[in-house]
């Protein structure tokens, strides 16, 4: 098990780190940052030449591959961050470093068990991409076929995990401080966001990704997932299909060769809407580096290592939440967070009610440009905080997501209106999935299921409640170990401080 100081030395060795490059200019000078995390940006900063222009993605890049993750995260919200840091952390996307091709070259050796030779008639030593977990080379394979194999960085795998045991020391010691940290589930955040990267740390998964959601988009016109090469794909190595196109990024490209940009922003908002409320699996890092543009005019996505899930009620409550801002029935919308219980049962449906309407109503009928996202989002984070919202984990994927959708979106096509883009395909699955044939259908299903699962409740029972002389139940999980505050002192101040800089991180990832 790792020391306590250990972790209190990579909390405080980051927060250096962030302060030498300027990063933490910002919180320093926020004042809704809590007192203890601008004391500790004072502090880090001490002796320390900060310069005039922050370099958030370079202080990102010298921390490790899992702050790059969070850098990645925090650049799809200039509302937060700014748009000067926005673009900065733009740069953590496709454009780092790549590893020496003798390293990339053992790599695949390694793990495919055959010399590259035998695998590829061509394989380009130059990257077309590096990231924070792996980078990504062309190649043709022995048979012809133009690929790109994507390939994970050697040790990325050790780094990963020694910096999550980090985050989630931190977590457990923030839930424990209580109040408005608590409220975050901290600790809820770095277990989902740990398991988000270990599926990316596994190539294989992210190929599986790959093929389920190429499968479930069969029959959407115009959105492309590259087909698998699973012969000379491991868990550390990934072949697939090869993808001409120009970079979503590239609006006047798109142009230039004939595509419609207004139609692309509506499929890609489409697409986004199918995959996640139709069947409640979606890509989850779609940002400008994983699209393209295809000669064809369809929307080609690739990098499936960060995928999210909704079960099918959650869905229905999404869509219904959806459908209620855009047309202004903000008494069902407020309904639905009580009967999922997202706001607690003491308070007002009523008052609720009247909250979302002051952050709904100033958005109907506009475009993205004439809206301010950052202004919404503060209505929606303050709604949270004074109705005791407590932070569902499962939703941070597709929040983040939507996000940067609706970048991408934007981008293509400044004057797009999202509310109506949206609004069609909402009520058309609405319609679909609480009409009165779906209701009959989802009874007869639901007590089928229930008959079911009648001998497997009765063995639970009886594995719960066992006769005299079975086996005891078994121990409860192990917890992360706490330190111990003896009287106050510099180890008890810098040990907050400490904590309360890891706060603001996870806050900004839990928002992204």
């Amino acid at each position: 098990m790792t020391a306590h100081i250990t972790h209190l030395w990579r909390l405080l060795t980051w927060g250096r780190t962030l302060a030498r490059h300027g990063a933490l200019m910002g919180i320093e000078r926020d004042p809704l940052a809590p007192a203890p995390v601008r004391r500790l940006a004072r502090i880090a900063r001490f002796g320390v030449r900060v310069p005039k222009q922050p370099h958030y993605a370079e202080a990102f890049q010298a921390i490790g591959p899992a702050a790059i993750k969070l850098g990645q995260t925090l650049a799809t919200r200039p509302d937060l961050v700014g748009e000067e840091a926005a673009d900065d952390l733009l740069k953590l996307q496709d454009a780092l470093p790549p590893v020496p091709f003798a390293g990339i070259r053992a790599q695949i050796e390694s793990t495919l068990g055959r010399p590259i030779e035998e695998l590829f008639s061509s394989f380009d030593e130059v990257p077309v991409g590096a990231a924070s977990i792996a980078q990504v080379h062309r190649a043709v394979t022995t048979d012809g076929r133009d690929v790109a194999v994507k390939v994970q960085r050697p040790g990325v795998a050790n780094q990963f995990n020694r910096d999550i045991q980090t985050y989630e020391w931190a977590a457990a010691h923030l839930e424990k401080l209580g109040g408005e940290v608590s409220r975050l589930r901290p600790r809820l955040v770095i277990a989902n966001f740990k398991r988000w990267t270990a599926r990316e740390l596994d190539l294989r998964r992210e190929a599986a990704s790959s093929s389920e959601l190429a499968e479930a988009m069969q029959s959407e016109p115009g959105y492309v997932v590259p087909a698998i090469d699973w012969d000379r794909t491991s868990g550390r190595v990934m072949t697939m299909e090869w993808i001409n196109g120009i970079k979503i990024s590239d609006r006047a490209a798109i142009i230039a060769a004939g595509h419609d940009t207004k139609l692309l922003a509506e499929r890609l908002v489409n697409t986004f809407l199918r995959q996640a409320i139709a069947d409640g699996f979606f890509h989850a890092d779609m940002h400008q580096g994983n699209l393209f543009v295809t000669p064809e005019g369809n929307i080609a996505a690739i990098d499936f290592g960060i995928m999210g899930r909704i079960n099918r009620q959650a869905r229905l409550w999404l869509a219904e939440i959806l459908y209620g801002l855009i047309t202004g029935n903000y008494r069902r919308v407020a309904e639905i967070h009580f009967e999922a219980q997202y706001v607690p049962s003491h308070h007002n449906v009523a008052e609720f009610t009247t909250a979302l309407r002051a952050v709904g109503e100033p958005m109907r009928g506009k475009s993205v440009r004439d809206l301010s996202v950052g202004q919404m989002l503060d209505g929606l984070f303050a709604i949270t905080r004074d109705f005791d919202m407590q932070t569902q984990p499962h939703l941070l994927l597709l929040q983040k997501t939507m996000v940067m959708v609706e970048g991408v979106a934007t981008m293509l096509d400044p004057d797009i209106n999202l509310w109506e883009t949206s609004g069609p395909y909402v009520q058309s699955w609405l319609r679909d999935e609480l009409g009165p044939e779906a209701k009959i259908a989802d009874a007869l299903i639901e007590n089928l299921q229930t008959l079911q699962r009648i001998p497997d409740l009765v063995r639970r029972i009886e594995e719960k409640f066992p006769a005299p002389g079975g086996a005891p139940p078994a121990p409860p999980l192990p917890e992360v170990k706490l330190m111990e505050f003896k009287g106050g002192g510099f180890l008890r101040y810098g040990t907050v401080a400490a904590l309360a800089a890891a706060a603001g991180a996870a806050a900004m990832h839990l928002l992204g």
